[in-house]
């Protein structure tokens, strides 16, 4: 005799909606607070990742706001990514870090970049783009 509510059950991992996942992960909220303030619009392409590299890094001063800005930079970087180049999707490694993974397989840790680059900003979000977009 089964009894359903004494037996293991084997539950099926919760569905992902990749679009879902994406709209999340691109809300970049202080990233795109502080552009904003410097007169800097975000619209997910590649040329704004350039005025993102020109803007004046007054972040660097407040290690509370670093990381979050950094992280943000990471994930705003893999928006644009997912967004203008082809087989690019989002996704999320066993340890819950977002990663893009490209048509060739290539996994790219977008987030270390952001760090980097709000840390230092080398390597330029928009030169990292560049080496993803030529793949």
């Amino acid at each position: 005799m089964k009894i359903p509510f004494l037996g293991h059950r084997r539950e099926e991992p919760p569905a992902r909606d990749p679009e879902g996942i994406a709209g999340l992960l691109a809300e970049c909220e202080l990233l795109r607070s502080q552009a904003s303030q410097e007169g800097v619009q975000l619209d997910d392409s590649a040329a704004s990742l350039e005025a993102l590299d020109q803007l004046v890094p007054r972040w660097r001063d407040d290690e509370e706001v670093l990381p979050w800005l950094g992280n943000d930079a990471g994930l705003y970087l893999g928006t644009v990514i997912v967004r203008t180049v082809s087989g690019a999707a989002w996704e999320i490694r066993s340890d819950g870090q977002p990663v893009i993974r490209l048509a060739s397989g290539r996994e790219f840790d977008v987030v270390a970049s952001g760090q980097e680059w709000a840390a230092s900003g080398v390597p330029e979000l928009s030169q990292q783009y560049a080496e993803v977009a030529e793949e």
